[in-house]
């Protein structure tokens, strides 16, 4: 029986694929300070809108919660001891070969492809932040990854990390699965994805059942 996935399948990279969350902590010396330090970050991120440089809202971020601007610094020496999480190097070998891969990702052209590079895949697109000109959730991170491809959002899927991407591809057109390994709660306002899980074990299911013989369009 042959397997339909989509032509391409889209991925958020510092949480949906990298455990983030543990290097942050790490580097700011506690779960604590280091969710303080990533909720401010991300907050930053997702309000911003048009880029500016990555590295200076993750300085600002540690500022606002007390922590020295050093950890910045810390953190971008450490950035390539980015954990990947569980099951998400089998995932991507899986697809593979079988639809196109990419990563949308917050953060500069540098970290974000030194990230992409802690998994093992041959990626067709790597769109950063900076890349775009745009942070996510505006609709143009995403977007400059389909053109890349030559790819509609009907034959995408996105694997979010955040639910704050929901906002974004929502508006794109895109159907996605939320990796939500944390258990973080829906943002207010945001969208359901089509599936939510703590796992990326359930994405090849998803695909197959979504893009199958006799699968119905999005809802």
């Amino acid at each position: 029986m042959t397997t339909h996935y989509p032509r391409a399948v889209l991925f958020d990279l510092l949480t949906a694929l990298l455990d983030s969350w543990t290097l942050w902590n790490d580097v700011a010396g506690s779960e604590q300070r280091g969710r303080a330090w990533r909720a401010d970050y991300l907050a930053r991120t997702y309000d911003r809108g048009a880029y500016v440089p990555y590295e200076e809202l993750v300085r600002q971020a540690a500022e606002a919660v007390d922590l020295p601007a050093t950890v910045a610094d810390d953190l971008e020496r450490r950035w390539t001891e980015l954990p990947v999480w569980s099951g998400a190097q089998e995932v991507l070998s899986g697809l593979a070969g079988r639809t196109r891969l990419g990563v949308v990702t917050n953060c500069s052209n540098r970290l974000g492809r030194l990230a992409a590079a802690r998994l093992e895949v041959d990626w067709d697109c790597v769109v950063t932040a900076e890349d775009a000109g745009w942070y996510k959730p505006d609709p143009r991170p995403y977007r400059r990854a389909l053109e890349q491809l030559g790819v509609e959002p009907a034959d995408a899927a996105f694997v979010a990390g955040s639910g704050y991407d929901l906002f974004g591809t929502s508006r794109v057109g895109l159907r996605t699965y939320w990796h939500n390994r944390v258990g973080l709660g829906l943002p207010p306002g945001a969208p359901p994805p089509e599936v939510e899980s703590r796992t990326l074990a359930e994405v090849p299911v998803w695909l197959e059942a979504a893009w199958g013989p006799g699968a119905q369009d999005g809802p």
